[in-house]
């Protein structure tokens, strides 16, 4: 009677344990509703804003800066002087070759009155006046070095920015600018888009851009130009993005552009987490149901579904590699 008691226990419990793996669901999952909505393709890209017209003004010659215009944010004329650079060294050297010059006139005067008295060579006068020449030629090249270190407004604009005091080196290196000029108006993106995306950018389409300093909404602007020479280094293109004038965005002010490169209204989406292998799970009562889907456009977050699943089906989401086609699962309440 106890064997039988035993057996009878064991035979027991094992029916429960199968009725309870039957009706309880195994993996409690989160759905999303399909539903229709709008969705966009869209191309990352990183920039700068900056005016459509701008100029950088840096010194050839690494001197001292002895006068700086105090110009920054005001707007200058092209012409005007913005900085000038010690010159004494220069000055001191022109002097000397016009000193030198004017002994080589009086020479050649002198020369001239005797070549005509027979007393001198025609020769040594050609030599004398070959050597004034040179002195002119480096009288003229000279003073073009020193205006050379008066830095002045290669445009009309606005100072938009001013680096250097008084008293520190001017100079040719790369971070040696020592102003910026350009037009408030208009402004523009210089945005470097990746080599693989380049090919679906195309002049006017729209873009959204994002910026720190204004994180309420996504500002507008638009594909204007794409450089045709890509960088081999980077693996990037530059792309220009059109700016409206009436932009809340500053020059030197770094932006993230999605370049709307395909737009689609009225489509049906999941998010791109509910497919996994080319495929969406279905939760029907308290089974998945395994589907094959077709996409179309992706967008950030959502994809547009062309086949495979109808609008108001609820989708287990995220998608497990591990799910197969009749799991019982338990669903939560759908995602909005």
């Amino acid at each position: 009677m106890r064997k039988f008691l035993t057996f009878f226990l064991i035979v027991a419990a094992a029916a429960g344990a199968f009725v309870w793996w039957r009706l309880t669901p195994h993996e409690e999952v989160a759905t999303v509703v399909v539903r229709r909505g709008s969705v966009a393709e869209v191309v990352y890209a990183t920039g700068v804003v900056e005016p459509r017209r701008w100029a950088k003004v840096v010194s050839i010659y690494r001197k001292r800066i002895v006068e700086l215009c105090p110009c920054e944010g005001k707007e200058v004329k092209k012409g005007e002087v913005l900085a000038r650079l010690d010159d004494v060294e220069e000055r001191a050297l022109l002097a000397e070759l016009e000193a030198r010059r004017e002994r080589l006139r009086l020479d050649a005067a002198r020369i001239r009155g005797l070549v005509e008295r027979q007393s001198a060579t025609q020769t040594s006068l050609d030599q004398t006046t070959t050597q004034l020449r040179e002195y002119e030629a480096r009288i003229a090249a000279q003073k073009e070095r020193i205006d050379d270190l008066v830095l002045r407004a290669p445009m009309d604009g606005v100072v938009l920015r001013r680096d250097g005091e008084i008293g520190e080196i001017a100079g040719v290196g790369v971070n040696d600018v020592l102003f910026w000029i350009g037009q408030a108006k208009p402004l523009r993106i210089v945005a470097d888009v990746n080599e693989e995306d380049i090919p679906r950018v195309r002049a006017g389409q729209k873009a959204l851009l994002r910026s720190e300093g204004f994180k309420d909404a996504p500002l507008p602007a638009s594909v204007d130009e794409i450089t045709p020479k890509g960088d081999p280094t980077t693996k990037t293109f530059r792309v220009y993005l059109a700016l409206p004038d009436e932009t809340p965005l500053r020059v030197g002010m770094s932006v993230e552009a999605n370049i709307v490169t395909q737009e689609r209204a009225d489509a049906l989406l999941l998010p791109g987490e509910a497919m996994i292998n080319g495929a969406a799970y279905v939760v029907a009562g308290d089974l998945l149901a395994r589907r094959e889907v077709k996409t179309g456009l992706r967008g950030a977050r959502l994809v547009e579904i062309l086949a495979g699943v109808a609008e108001g089906e609820a989708v287990a989401t995220p998608a497990k590699a591990g799910w197969a086609d009749g799991v019982r699962v338990r669903g939560r309440a759908p995602t909005p």
